[in-house]
C-alpha cells in the first residue's frame, strides 16, 4: 500500500514515495538521452559540455517542479512569480540548442507527472527525429559548395585546371587572383559546387596531377559549418 505524503502544513501531496523514486529516475534517465543525443548530432564547433550536462539538470529539476505543484493551481501561479525575478543572461550559440531546452522541459513535465508511456515516447521519437535531421543534412542549401585554393605556375597551360575545374564542378566562381612577388605564379581561390557524382577527394586528386598546380587547399563552405 502506497503512503500519502503530507507537506509540513499539512496539504496533501499527490504522489507518493514510490511515484517521487520513479519520476526523479525517469526524469534523470530521459535527460541522459536527450543529452548523449545532442552530442551525438551536434556539428560544428560550439559544443559545449556544461550545455550538455544543463540538459540532464532541466529535465531533473522540471520533474521535479511539477511534482511541487501537483494539482494546485495556487502553486503555479506562486511559482512563476518566483521565477519571475529570475533573469537568464546567457546566450545560445546554436538554434538548435532551444530545440533541446524546451525538449527537455516538456519531457521532464511528462516525467514529473508520471505520463510515463508520453514520457518515453516522446524521448525516441526525439531522438529519432534529430538522428535523422543530421544523418540526411536536412536543411542544407549547399551540400557541395567548397572554396578551392591553389597556386597555378605560369609555366604551364592554364586550361589545364580550368578543365579539371570544370568537369568535376556544375558551377564555379573566381573569387580572388593573387600573383607572386616574382610573378611567376599565381594564387587562386575558387568559389566552386561540385557535381552530385563528384566527391571533394576526386577533384583534389585530379587537381593534383597537374604538373603546374601546387598548394591546393579545398575547404567547406560557411553553409556547410556552424560556427
Amino acid at each position: 500500500m502506497d503512503t500519502i505524503l503530507l507537506s509540513p502544513q499539512g496539504n496533501l501531496l499527490n504522489y507518493s514515495y514510490t511515484e517521487i523514486v520513479i519520476n526523479m529516475v525517469a526524469a534523470f534517465v530521459i535527460g541522459v538521452l536527450l543529452s548523449v543525443t545532442y552530442r551525438a548530432t551536434h556539428k560544428g564547433l560550439s559544443y559545449s559540455q556544461s550545455f550538455s550536462q544543463t540538459v540532464v539538470f532541466v529535465t531533473l529539476v522540471v520533474a521535479i517542479v511539477m511534482m511541487v505543484i501537483g494539482g494546485s493551481l495556487a502553486r503555479a501561479f506562486a511559482l512563476v512569480g518566483a521565477l519571475s525575478i529570475i533573469r537568464f543572461r546567457t546566450v545560445l550559440k546554436d538554434t538548435k540548442d532551444m530545440a533541446f531546452i524546451f525538449g527537455a522541459l516538456a519531457l521532464g513535465m511528462a516525467a514529473g507527472t508520471s505520463n510515463y508511456f508520453l514520457a518515453a515516447a516522446g524521448t525516441i521519437v526525439v531522438m529519432l527525429v534529430a538522428y535523422i535531421l543530421y544523418k540526411t543534412n536536412f536543411g542544407a542549401v549547399y551540400k557541395s559548395e567548397f572554396i578551392l585554393r591553389f597556386r597555378f605556375m605560369r609555366s604551364g597551360e592554364s586550361t589545364d585546371y580550368l578543365e579539371a575545374i570544370n568537369t568535376a564542378c556544375k558551377r564555379s566562381d573566381l573569387l580572388h587572383m593573387e600573383p607572386s612577388g616574382d610573378n611567376t605564379s599565381v594564387s587562386l581561390t575558387y568559389d566552386v559546387a561540385l557535381k552530385d557524382d563528384i566527391t571533394a577527394d576526386h577533384l583534389t586528386d585530379r587537381m593534383g596531377q597537374l604538373e603546374n598546380v601546387e598548394e591546393i587547399v579545398l575547404i567547406a563552405s560557411k553553409n556547410d559549418v556552424d560556427y
